[in-house]
């Protein structure tokens, strides 16, 4: 009998950073996009990424703020249909790569459910919203390949 002389790698315990994304349910009417975004121009926190889908009647607005707390209060004080999901905000940078990031991804089957870009970028380089079928396992095969991986708390103080 003889030992893996490296240990195994498991899930347990680790915890990809992660940032909240709201999607707000908006009748499709004029001015209605304006009154959310000015809302929180005025709030303590800032849109950091938007994303809208629109249909006839009604669009979905998906944002991520600085802070998710703030947005989430602004959002019941207004009376607004909301939901939310976790998400990887990943930097991409000289070889992490849209296309090596997608690559990555799909070597290890995970499904890509949506990706949008940030306003907001805390360094010089583009970031990406993205939703994968599995954050904990994305966000460990993102950060072996050496992609920086963002949390709430690196939007923090920033500004567009």
């Amino acid at each position: 009998m003889s030992q893996a002389s490296t240990p195994l790698e498991t899930a347990h315990g680790y915890s990809a950073p992660t940032v909240t994304q709201f999607s707000v349910f908006l009748h499709n009417k004029v001015g209605k996009l304006h009154d959310l975004v000015e809302m929180f121009d005025q709030a303590h926190c800032m849109i950091c990424a938007l994303s809208v889908h629109e249909a006839s009647d009604h669009a979905v607005v998906r944002l991520i703020t600085n802070n998710a707390e703030c947005a989430r209060g602004e959002l019941s004080r207004m009376k607004l249909a909301f939901t939310e999901r976790d998400v990887l905000v990943v930097e991409l940078s000289g070889k992490h790569t849209l296309s090596s990031m997608c690559l990555h991804l799909l070597r290890a089957e995970l499904s890509i459910h949506f990706a949008y870009p940030l306003m907001l970028t805390p360094g010089a380089n583009p970031t990406i919203a993205l939703a994968v079928d599995d954050l904990t396992l994305g966000g460990q095969i993102l950060r072996r390949k050496e992609f920086r991986l963002l949390g709430e708390a690196d939007l923090t103080n920033r500004t567009p």
